[in-house]
């Protein structure tokens, strides 16, 4: 006891003087200092302190795996389980999604297009494939809703709205945002539920007019459109079930921030090798990698290819953009 009272006092009072008044030897103390527990113990400490201030950096919002990541990111070389047993004695934990529940009303005469996507959720490249939804945010003033459109390439939010109607303007304008931000050469695939908003002609004119290919979920199936389902649950468990927004405005901010600030330049996510949407696009510009995302279990990417070196990095839990040095692909 006194000799980790020394440990942890030494940065400020001489260790001799505080081994003279709580009358231990110094010889005593260095050999204590040496064992291997005590520097484990020491270790454990120090990186715990860095575990928690990433932890309150995002928000509460990662849980070991992503802790984990940021830490590699930092040049500390620990084990994903060690991140997880200093988290668990912390109390630190990412909050679980809640269960999933389907809103859309696909009740309505327009045209219903086939699903072409067909869970098809791996693209080669940005601007492939693109997907949609719609989900509702509470304020104290009322509903605000918000669409976005997400690129199935590196999960970025391309295109973005909020409403406080649940009108096709809100998806109009998130889909005029997404062609403005990457004005695709070629016509993506875009996917949505059955909802009027995107059925309605206004809305299909407009993919129409560039080119994009529309498809849309079977009736009542929210797993066709899981991608955009997922980022909905994930918004939620880290922003709206910690948040009780008293005005529309200031949600409007905190959905801005999350979503600009946050999730595409600085989330980690686990689709893309824990590398943020942003991060994962700039590696891909510069031919460093090439996407696998989400590999079905009855198919393994060659052994001997880009692909096949991320695969079997991602399975030994090593961070294949700084394990390899690669040529231009």
């Amino acid at each position: 006891m006194r000799f980790a009272f020394i440990a942890r006092e030494k940065a400020y009072y001489p260790v001799a003087l505080m081994c003279r008044v709580l009358r231990v030897s110094r010889a005593g103390y260095y050999a204590w200092d040496k064992r291997p527990t005590v520097r484990h113990a020491r270790e454990d400490q120090r990186l715990g302190l860095e575990i928690a201030a990433i932890y309150r950096e995002n928000r509460g919002r990662y849980g070991s795996p992503r802790v984990h990541s940021e830490l590699c990111e930092r040049g500390q070389r620990t084990g994903r389980k060690r991140v997880a047993r200093l988290m668990r004695t912390a109390g630190l934990r990412a909050r679980e999604p809640r269960r999933f529940r389907c809103t859309t009303d696909s009740r309505h005469g327009l045209a219903i297009k086939q699903n072409l996507l067909d869970r098809q959720f791996t693209m080669p490249t940005a601007n492939c494939g693109w997907v949609t939804d719609i989900t509702y945010l509470w304020t104290l003033e009322g509903w605000l809703y918000l669409a976005v459109i997400i690129d199935l390439f590196s999960r970025r939010v391309v295109g973005w709205s909020l409403s406080e109607r649940l009108e096709r303007g809100i998806v109009l304008d998130a889909l005029k945002m997404a062609l403005q931000d990457r004005h695709p050469s070629q016509g993506p695939l875009h996917h949505s539920d059955r909802g009027s908003q995107y059925a309605s002609h206004e809305y299909q004119e407009l993919l129409a007019v560039h080119g994009i290919q529309s498809s849309m979920s079977r009736k009542g199936n929210c797993w066709d459109n899981a991608v955009a389902e997922s980022f909905f649950a994930m918004l939620k468990v880290e922003l709206v079930y910690r948040s009780r927004w008293r005005t529309r405005t200031h949600a409007r901010n905190e959905v801005f921030e999350y979503i600009e600030v946050f999730y595409n330049r600085r989330r980690r996510h686990s689709a893309l090798g824990y590398l943020s949407p942003d991060e994962f696009e700039h590696l891909a510009n510069r031919h460093v990698l090439q996407p696998v995302l989400r590999l079905p279990a009855t198919r393994r990417p060659d052994p001997g290819g880009i692909a096949g070196l991320r695969f079997a990095h991602a399975r030994a839990g090593v961070d294949f953009t700084k394990s390899q040095h690669l040529r231009s692909i």
